[in-house]
């Protein structure tokens, strides 16, 4: 099946030619991944005769699916231009991951409050990669909405909520970016983003 016609059922179909010209052109080997809770892609560098390689999960929505593919893209190019000496998020890769967005703004293919949210993380130095929680804000409302579903933010103060393979926390108060969360079983305390996913427990 033609890549492109592949790559049409993740991302908005106007991106998708471009994307299979850059699979071709950097000879990299694309996958579409099971869904990874710890991360929406990953960019693995040429090593032991295997050749570039990204993978991409196959569940976000085709705007967050476009966004994870530029920002691995720009890992790619940016070690084909400066190998390990680049930061993983510095200078070099924001400058790559700037230009490469660059084609799909012209096209108009993200709507106004994505474009807005690239637009001020690119602007922002202070944000180390995709994990502005702004931009993963706005990406996430494209989102199909799910059943009992909801982010740590949401879940009120002192109330228990559990994550995928059933571990049940009770949620304290914020630190900095992330919430202090302690679990039942153990007591141990764990920080926790607020915009991971979890499910609440009735108590």
């Amino acid at each position: 099946m033609d890549k492109v016609k592949v790559l049409e059922k993740y991302l908005p179909s106007d991106a998708a030619p471009l994307i299979g010209r850059w699979i071709d052109y950097f000879k990299c080997e694309f996958k579409i991944s099971r869904n990874r809770g710890s991360k929406f892609g990953d960019y693995r560098s040429p090593y032991g005769g295997k050749g570039h390689r990204i993978s991409v999960n196959y569940d976000l929505n085709p705007y967050a699916f476009l966004v994870t593919t530029v920002h691995e893209f720009a890992h790619l190019h940016t070690w084909n231009e400066h190998k390990q000496k680049a930061k993983p998020h510095g200078t070099e890769w924001k400058a790559n991951f700037k230009k490469m967005m660059q084609p799909f703004f012209e096209k108009d293919i993200f709507p106004a409050d994505v474009k807005h949210a690239i637009t001020s993380y690119l602007n922002n130095p202070a944000a180390s990669s995709c994990s502005d929680l702004n931009l993963y804000r706005s990406l996430r409302k494209y989102d199909v909405p799910k059943e009992s579903v909801l982010t740590v933010e949401k879940v009120p103060l002192k109330a228990l909520f559990k994550i995928k393979g059933g571990r049940v926390f009770r949620k304290e108060e914020q630190l900095r970016k992330r919430f202090k969360c302690v679990e039942i079983a153990t007591k141990r305390v764990y920080l926790f983003s607020p915009v991971a996913e979890v499910e609440l427990v009735e108590d």
